[in-house]
């Protein structure tokens, strides 16, 4: 195997060991080194020069900008997130018949669908719908992002709540949360306009929360 392939392939199996021991900041050491020496590679985006290791080269570059995604997900930065999906995303929709389709495709587009969601980015979640093929809409990763935006903008905030139960990739727990958090803000304005008084029950019930502790931590952040 050729020599460069050798250091990136041996350096993303440290960066593999990293983030399975959560030492996320060793994670973001190693993904510098590695996004250097993807400059090396001529087969890359947008060059897209045919050598003998292209295939190979392809590859190795995708995985590597795929763990970027979701390390920027685990450290909760979200423009770390959209710069690497930026740089992915050539990989997913230039590299069709060069290398096989990766595993981790819709779970990460489906994670992006869900950061416009959260960052409140409409048109360019659409945009995005867009560009996929039409079997895209019929996954599971992408179908969930379409039917929380459609949730959201009628106002159908219980369904939202309850999506985060079912989030089909662990990626996504990160972005519910926050997504969940305007839900629950957009529904304390709403009840406090509407109602003189709300029980600790009917609360819960309606912020979807499991109990009282969960209740009146919630309070005491929006306080």
């Amino acid at each position: 195997m050729d020599p460069k392939l050798v250091e990136v392939t041996q350096l993303i199996d440290r960066f593999k060991a990293a983030f399975k021991a959560s030492n996320f900041d060793v994670c973001s050491t190693l993904l510098s080194q590695l996004k250097v020496l993807l400059t090396k590679f001529p087969s890359l985006p947008p060059v897209f020069q045919q050598t003998p290791n292209a295939v190979e080269e392809l590859k190795l570059a995708r995985e590597i900008y795929e763990q970027a995604v979701i390390l920027s997900v685990k450290m909760e930065d979200q423009d770390a997130f959209e710069r690497d999906f930026c740089q992915l995303k050539p990989y997913y929709m230039d590299t069709c018949g060069i290398i096989p389709p990766s595993s981790e495709e819709y779970p990460i587009m489906g994670a992006n669908l869900l950061r416009l969601l959260v960052q409140n980015r409409i048109a360019e979640f659409h945009t995005e719908l867009e560009l996929l093929p039409a079997k895209a809409l019929d996954n599971a990763y992408i179908k969930h992002g379409v039917e929380l935006e459609q949730s959201f903008m009628e106002g159908a905030y219980n369904r939202v709540l309850s999506a985060r139960q079912t989030a089909p990739h662990e990626t996504y727990i990160y972005f519910m949360d926050l997504l969940v958090k305007t839900v629950r803000d957009e529904i304390a304005g709403c009840s406090e306009k509407g109602y003189d008084y709300l029980s600790i029950n009917d609360a819960k019930q309606m912020f979807k929360f499991s109990s009282d502790k969960e209740l009146q931590q919630y309070i005491a952040e929006v306080n």
